[in-house]
């Protein structure tokens, strides 16, 4: 699908995407890479990694550069000689802490925002132990999915039933579940327009929000800003419609257009590929207290500042130094 574009054309992949599963499925990170290259730079760029880290598949993927044997290639591909440096941005999103920010934006409390949703995220597995926090994340996930495979009162009243428990720990995730609890109409109503329009935007499908901020970053000095993207079925003609319709107001600026390929057909979107998949596994294991140490600096450089990530301890290793 395409609409008219104009300006600068990035090219995006993601990884770690399951729709709207954000609990309990394969990974614990979301990323979206887009990188800024000529197709022949792009070219060159598949080239001399294939070189570095030789493999017979017809379509270079990330899973080649990502096995330990290629690690001395990923560094290169990372690194200050790599075409990518300065021409890459990396969004990325701890699955979890996603779900929490989507939780506490629902409460109706004034103070409520994302220090709270800081607060529950790092202190709820403590404070609740870390089977009923699995359990709050994995029924506020179904909740808030615009799909579920599930009636909708079953969903939010088993969720509420746990609600009604965690209220009850002392400090402050007892107060931001006792809000919950409050809030319990605004979750019922945001559950029925869910439901009601197929039209609304998934709240939690992470793939929005990270082209938002792709677009956000390279039109940063006003330029328009076109993407050409992996084959993603999430992105229908409607949702494309609607992320352009975000940026309708802005003066200068915008997503002006957006195209689906096939990653083989445009190298641009196959050095995505390589990127992001790195990214989402190097940041994943960090997240997980599994990193290493060389790999996440050489990340680090690409991170988007507004990544949706909670955890401080990993946050401040991927972080912008800045």
């Amino acid at each position: 699908m395409t609409f008219a574009s104009s300006g600068l054309e990035i090219a995006c992949d993601e990884s770690g995407s399951e729709g709207e599963k954000l609990i309990g499925g394969n990974t614990d990170v979301f990323a979206h890479a887009s990188v800024r290259l000529e197709i022949e730079s792009a070219a060159d760029c598949i080239e001399e990694t294939r070189n570095r880290a030789p493999s017979p598949t017809i379509e270079y993927k990330s899973d080649v550069i990502r096995r330990k044997k290629h690690r001395e290639a990923l560094k290169w591909l990372l690194g200050p000689s790599s075409p990518l440096h300065g021409n890459a941005h990396v969004y990325l999103i701890d699955k979890a802490f996603l779900v929490v920010a989507k939780v506490v934006e629902l409460l109706a409390a004034e103070t409520s925002g994302p220090r709270q949703a800081v607060t529950l995220y790092r202190e709820g597995p403590s404070a609740f132990g870390r089977d009923r926090w699995h359990d709050f994340l994995e029924s506020f996930n179904d909740v808030l999915r615009a799909k579920n495979g599930r009636g909708p009162v079953a969903s939010v009243d088993s969720a509420f039933e746990l609600v009604d428990s965690l209220r009850l720990a002392p400090g402050p995730t007892g107060e931001i579940m006792e809000q919950l609890w409050q809030a319990r109409p605004r979750v019922d109503a945001f559950r029925a327009r869910l439901l009601d329009d197929p039209a609304v935007m998934p709240p939690l499908d992470p793939l929005l929000p990270a082209i938002v901020q792709a677009v956000v970053h390279w039109g940063a000095g006003g330029e328009p800003v076109s993407i050409v993207h992996d084959r993603q079925t999430m992105l229908t003609e409607e949702r494309v419609t609607q992320l352009k319709g975000i940026f309708a107001a802005s003066p200068t600026g915008g997503l002006t257009g957006l195209r689906l390929v096939v990653s083989r057909t445009d190298p641009r979107v196959q050095v995505a590929d390589l990127l992001v998949g790195a990214a989402r596994q190097i940041a994943e294991d960090e997240l997980n207290g599994q990193g290493d140490a060389e790999l996440t600096a050489l990340l680090r450089p690409y991170v988007d500042a507004f990544s949706i990530w909670g955890d401080e301890r990993s946050w401040a290793l991927l972080g912008p130094a800045s």
